[in-house]
This record gives structure tokens, C-alpha cells and sequence, in this order.
């Protein structure tokens, strides 16, 4: 089994990928989206983080996240939120994908991948780079034509706030993002 080694840098501010079992578009539902939220919620109150930017997609979400200073613990909350989405979302009458022995020997749910990718942002410029990537990948992913289309994204708040034009990347393929490949 591959060694995954995860960069914990505490107060650190994290790029991530996490991605529903079998790439299952169960996320952008109603349901998951409510389980979403409310799961982000609980745990954001029981392990406060600043949830800095995301995109929600059928499949997959990424995320931006700044930990306080001295935490470096993501991995918990990521454990804690899919766990609790998972309860939520059986609850509310989702259906898991097609389960495997070593699912079932570990007690999981066929909801979520196992793993998680994660990035941590070096500087401000690499910030940037992350956000441009999340903004941009509903249009990456074909959803849209546009970014500012896509209901599902922190774009929309970056707008409000004045930090991104509201036709933003509407003249560039990929901009800012060229050769990223973090999923």
C-alpha cells in the first residue's frame, strides 16, 4: 500500500479535492448539497477554520481553507465532515454506490473516495492560483459556458465582495490555471 505523506503546516491555508465514490453526481442534489452545508457547519463549530473559497460540483468539490495559527489538523475535519454527511445523507434517503469487502470489514459507507487530495498554498501568488483553478472548473468540466453561470461556487461572493469581475474568465481559456492537473 502507498505511503501518502500530507504537508501539515499549522495555520496554514489549504487547496483540496474530494471526490464522491465512483465520481457518483450525488453532491449537487438537494439533498447532498444540504448535507454538505450542515455537515461544513458542524464541524466548522466544533474545529473553527476559515472556509475561504469552494466550487460544488456533481462529483467533486474543492476547497480553500485557512486553519488558525497552531492548527494544522485538516484531516479530522475532512474525516468528520464526510463521515457526517454520509449519516445525513442516508438518513435522508441517498443510497450508497456499490461497496467493496474491505468497505465492509471498515464499517464505510459508499459514499466518498478514502482519500482527499490537499495542496498547501505557499504565498499569496499560489493562493491566487488555487482560487482561479476552483472559479474556473465548472467551465473546465463542460457545466457551463461561463463561470459566473454556476450556482455552486464562492465566485458569486467574490463578486459582491468586488474582488472578481462578474465576467470573469470570460476571454481566457484557463486563466491563470494553465498546466494545473489536481484531479
Amino acid at each position: 500500500m502507498p505511503e501518502y505523506r500530507r504537508n501539515f503546516v499549522p495555520g496554514g491555508t489549504y487547496f483540496f479535492t474530494v471526490v464522491a465514490h465512483e465520481r457518483r453526481p450525488i453532491l449537487t442534489t438537494e439533498i447532498g448539497r444540504s448535507c454538505l452545508r450542515k455537515a461544513i457547519a458542524d464541524e466548522k463549530s466544533q474545529r473553527p477554520f476559515d472556509l475561504m473559497a469552494s466550487v460544488l460540483l456533481p462529483d467533486h468539490l474543492h476547497a480553500i481553507w485557512a486553519l488558525s495559527p497552531g492548527d494544522s489538523d485538516f484531516s479530522t475535519r475532512w474525516a468528520r465532515i464526510k463521515s457526517n454527511f454520509s449519516r445525513l445523507y442516508l438518513q435522508e434517503g441517498g443510497r450508497e454506490g456499490i461497496s467493496t469487502s474491505s468497505r465492509e470489514r471498515h464499517s464505510e459507507h459508499a459514499i466518498w473516495q478514502r482519500r482527499f487530495w490537499e495542496h498547501t498554498c505557499r504565498d499569496e501568488e499560489d493562493l491566487k492560483r488555487c482560487v482561479d483553478y476552483l472559479r474556473w472548473n465548472p467551465v473546465k468540466h463542460g457545466l457551463v459556458e461561463s463561470v459566473g453561470e454556476y450556482p455552486w461556487s464562492s465566485f458569486h461572493r467574490f463578486v459582491r465582495e468586488g474582488e472578481y469581475d462578474p465576467g470573469w474568465g470570460a476571454e481566457v481559456s484557463f486563466p491563470g490555471v494553465i498546466g494545473a492537473a489536481w484531479e
